[in-house]
């Protein structure tokens, strides 16, 4: 089931961004609420738990079997439209955006991470790579059990994508 795209480097002013996009069968509203429902999201990266509109969730990563919750915290939120959030990884900065569009009835993610300094693309890409996969997979109706980490990391498109 593994598409294993390699996303592009974008970039906007001084910012690069890695972007990977997916093309999804179901609405804009049922891609939204995939990414956004906890419940749904826990079927292939993990939940969050809090209120949004307090600025900020806690965010379990459950799909690699973690425990401890990392610290969102909520930049902008335009419902089923726009999602951009931050956290503290490791000492750096995690700058996400996520953008679904209408797909003529389907729909279309945009994720994109800022790459700052501390951000290594042969880490990040193929572990996004993954998820998304995984959230195609379940919104197709299939098991993610057939989308296997070995077959993303390492990766040599990311490692030269990253200079």
């Amino acid at each position: 089931m593994a598409t294993h795209s390699i996303g592009t480097i974008q970039t906007e002013g001084e910012t690069k961004w890695l972007v990977l996009e997916r093309q999804l069968s179901g609405s804009k509203e049922a891609t939204w609420r995939a990414i956004t429902d906890p419940a749904l999201l826990d079927r292939f990266i993990g939940r969050w738990e809090g209120d949004p509109s307090s600025g900020e969730v806690s965010f379990f990563m459950t799909a690699e079997g973690s425990t401890e919750a990392s610290t969102y915290r909520v930049l902008e939120c335009s419902p089923t439209e726009k999602l951009i959030v931050e956290s503290d990884f490791m000492g750096t900065v995690w700058h996400l955006q996520l953008t679904v569009q209408d797909n003529g009835g389907a729909s279309s993610l945009r994720f994109a991470q800022r790459i700052d300094d501390g951000i290594t693309l042969s880490d990040v890409g193929p572990g996004w790579e993954y998820y998304l996969d995984r959230l195609v997979a379940v919104e197709s109706g299939e098991s993610v059990d057939s989308i296997v980490w070995d077959d993303y990391y390492p990766s040599a498109a990311y490692q030269a994508l990253q200079g």
